[in-house]
């Protein structure tokens, strides 16, 4: 696991962006934009289709990474680009909302921030189909990932519109069954 320290630092901006990772982008200007913040990237993977569009991953881990996982894996969806973007829990960036660290937490500690955060500006707490709380309206869908004997929240943001229903809709199978 990658000591908050020396994580990167990136914010996020509901429904638009991740850090350098712009909701929309194509694979070439994601790739150019995390290659630019010191990462490297996997061969694009085509993970099948979703209707008549090709669904496709690209996986990005830091270059001095000591480990050998992705630390962030973006997903694209045909003409939409950049649809979907998923932190890992144990080395990913730190990536904050309104001062609410959201990666790499204890799951209920994070569920109570972001109630707390959800119910003082009068959104909808959700309840994720993993158990945990998300908000469609924030594009946040925070996942547990194990950590040795512990589970930490690694992040899924997304942005649902006319091709997806729900933030659900938009997470690709193999990160909602967890093949990361």
């Amino acid at each position: 696991m990658v000591a908050e320290s020396d994580r990167e630092q990136w914010e996020y901006a509901p429904l638009e962006r991740v850090g350098p990772l712009r909701f929309g982008m194509s694979v070439e200007e994601a790739t150019s934009a995390m290659l630019t913040c010191g990462f490297t990237s996997d061969a694009v993977a085509e993970l099948g289709k979703f209707g008549p569009f090709k669904q496709l991953r690209t996986s990005f881990r830091a270059v001095d990474a000591p480990f050998h996982r992705a630390d962030v894996v973006a997903y694209y969806v045909g003409p939409m680009g950049l649809t979907c973007i998923a932190v890992d829990a144990l080395t990913g960036p730190q990536v904050t909302f309104e001062g609410i660290r959201l990666v790499g937490r204890l799951p209920s500690m994070l569920s109570d921030e972001l109630t707390t955060y959800l119910e003082s500006t009068d959104r909808t707490v959700e309840i994720t189909p993993g158990g945990d709380i998300g908000s469609q309206d924030l594009g946040i869908m925070p996942r547990a990932q194990r950590a040795g004997d512990a589970l930490l929240t690694r992040l899924v943001f997304g942005r649902s519109n006319d091709w997806a229903n729900t933030m659900s809709d938009c997470i690709p199978a193999d990160e909602m069954l967890g093949h990361y």
